[in-house]
């Protein structure tokens, strides 16, 4: 789990220099408006249309912004018609990658996942490859200023939570796919307000990198984020955090 804390420090810092751009937005209001068309515009009775709603208002997007998107999923706008397809990989060094996209246009979506993954190193895979590796969990991130850790490990496991590990500067928390709610709740409900907070892929084992395989796999995600068509991307890669913040800065 490590490397997958550590890729999501770096990438949340990434996420907020990408918003100014625009890029964040524009993968915010996909999600919403599918989440819309799948389980309706309600966010009390969809839970993944409020998860993205609250990413969406944590990058500070406007409240229209958000009310069109929804109304573009539930059809009371006319919006693209998008469709979630799901690839699956391996990257420099054979770590397990799987990659979630919402797009229109499946045959440019996967040469273009396919291109990358080459030209990065990795190559694209059969589906079933590597999604056994990966379980869908609740992740939160609480930053250490906002709680100590055996009050925050009592909250969490009270309501539900699986497990708590601190970090450099902040504390990550896991749940399983149906109590992160829950816990999200319960720490809000404390006056602990997590600094980020998503339902996530993590990986049961992991693939240590260093040298030119952990900047060629550091390269591939940012690549594969960058991608217009890409929503998520989970890797099981293990980088030394100094390593890793050389290459991503650099």
């Amino acid at each position: 789990m490590s490397g997958h804390s550590k890729w999501h420090s770096i990438k949340h810092k990434k996420a907020a220099a990408d918003s100014k751009r625009g890029k964040v937005f524009t993968k915010l209001i996909k999600e919403m408006s599918v989440a819309a068309r799948i389980g309706g515009g309600d966010v009390d009775s969809n839970p993944r249309l409020r998860t993205a709603v609250a990413a969406a208002k944590a990058v500070n997007m406007p409240l229209d912004n958000i009310k069109r998107a929804i109304m573009k999923g539930t059809g009371e706008l006319p919006g693209q018609a998008y469709e979630s397809v799901t690839y699956e990989g391996y990257g420099p060094g054979g770590a397990a990658v799987m990659v979630e996209t919402l797009t229109d246009n499946k045959n440019r979506t996967v040469a273009e996942i396919r291109h990358l993954f080459s030209k990065h190193g990795g190559n694209l895979a059969e589906t079933g490859a590597v999604g056994w590796i990966f379980e869908r969990k609740g992740y939160l991130v609480v930053s250490k200023e906002k709680a100590d850790e055996d009050k925050l490990m009592e909250i969490v496991l009270e309501a539900g939570g699986d497990d708590l590990k601190a970090e450099e500067s902040s504390f990550s928390v896991y749940t399983s796919f149906e109590t992160f709610e829950a816990v999200k709740n319960a720490l809000t409900s404390a006056g602990i307000e997590p600094d980020s907070a998503e339902l996530t892929m993590v990986p049961s084992n992991g693939v240590h990198l260093e040298g030119k395989k952990a900047e060629q796999m550091i390269k591939l995600m940012e690549v594969l984020e960058d991608n217009e068509d890409v929503q998520n991307v989970y890797a099981n890669f293990d980088i030394d955090e100094a390593e890793m913040e050389a290459i991503a800065n650099g």
